[in-house]
């Protein structure tokens, strides 16, 4: 190689190299380097009628990514199906999981048959192609992790689980044990957890991604709690009086400031920023349910989560030591 040649060998390694005064870089956020994820709310209409169709919500334009994105590392989507039709996906993904809203059918995945019908839960590994089949008119809340492995330029091609079926009959029977014992307990969060036996670090659905079935009972307030995990609420039954305060900051009452106000909406869905206090609030003559996925499988594993609870007192739960949390 001549000297003209290692000279232009040499500014080709370090043409793309840059350097930031620290103050100028470590907070990309602040800098305007990259944008917050914002809140956003996406209706039951999108799925409702029409077609069958995958409709991604996607936020990637705001998120300054390839899309579709619902955050840096998920994407949200509803699916509607018509009876005797199917759909096919083809997902870069390590985990998805979908809840089905209503119908029912079957999805073919890896040579196998999962039945499912209204309120189940299923969970699939690394992105084979799937086949969903709807009996009766369907639709599912669906999140898969493609947006992080896009990000990372990465290929899924080890399944860390086997695909995992949680009926609603199994789920609801738990959330109700786990209800009776909240009423003795007074406990402000009356939820399950779906987990994975696959997941024994995480305790979660899937080594991304993280599921709760929640209710809200009558005249319930859920204290104000946040996380580094984005999340992508999905409200199931509800009636007027139910709704979310989200905000960035917390008075020294344990209070949200200048909160944004999230009405509830039967099988609508919302995203809770990373970071952001949320409570949650059942004003009225009914209990409600709702189901937020997160990456917080991924977060955790990452000792992340950082999550953080208001206790009664008002109390921010950071200020305590661990072992209290």
């Amino acid at each position: 190689m001549t000297t003209s040649e290692k000279k232009i060998h040499i500014n080709s390694l370090i043409e793309n190299g840059k350097y930031y005064e620290y103050t100028k870089a470590a907070d990309p956020i602040g800098s305007g380097a990259i944008s917050q994820i914002p809140f956003a709310e996406f209706g039951s209409e999108l799925h409702e009628t029409g077609s069958t169709r995958i409709i991604p919500l996607d936020i990637s334009a705001e998120l300054g990514c390839e899309g579709p994105a619902t955050s840096p590392a998920l994407c949200a989507n509803f699916v509607r199906i018509l009876a005797g039709e199917g759909l096919s996906t083809a997902f870069n993904a390590t985990s998805q999981l979908f809840y089905v809203i209503y119908g029912s059918g079957l999805t073919e995945f890896d040579g196998i048959s999962i039945p499912w019908q209204t309120g189940d839960f299923v969970a699939l590994p690394m992105g084979k192609e799937t086949h969903h089949i709807a009996e009766a008119d369907s639709a599912f809340y669906l999140v898969h992790d493609e947006p992080l492995l896009r990000y990372l330029g990465a290929t899924a091609n080890i399944q860390r689980f086997k695909p995992t079926l949680y009926t609603s009959e199994d789920s609801l029977r738990e959330l109700d044990k786990v209800k009776k014992e909240a009423e003795a307990a007074n406990r402000s969060r009356i939820s399950v957890l779906l987990a994975n036996k696959a997941m024994d670090q995480t305790l979660t659905v899937t080594h991304t991604l993280w599921a709760m079935l929640g209710v809200l009972p009558i005249n319930a307030v859920q204290l104000p709690h946040r996380h580094q995990s984005v999340a992508l609420d999905l409200i199931l039954d509800c009636v007027p009086g139910c709704y979310t305060l989200v905000g960035p900051r917390i008075s020294a009452r344990g209070e949200i400031l200048n909160p944004t106000r999230v009405d509830w909406k039967p099988y609508s869905a919302f995203i809770t920023p990373p970071g952001y206090w949320h409570a949650h609030y059942n004003d009225s003559s009914r209990e409600a349910h709702l189901i937020p996925l997160q990456d917080a499988g991924l977060q955790t594993y990452l000792r992340t989560l950082d999550i953080k609870f208001v206790l009664p007192n008002g109390e921010d739960s950071s200020k305590r030591p661990t072992t209290s949390q």
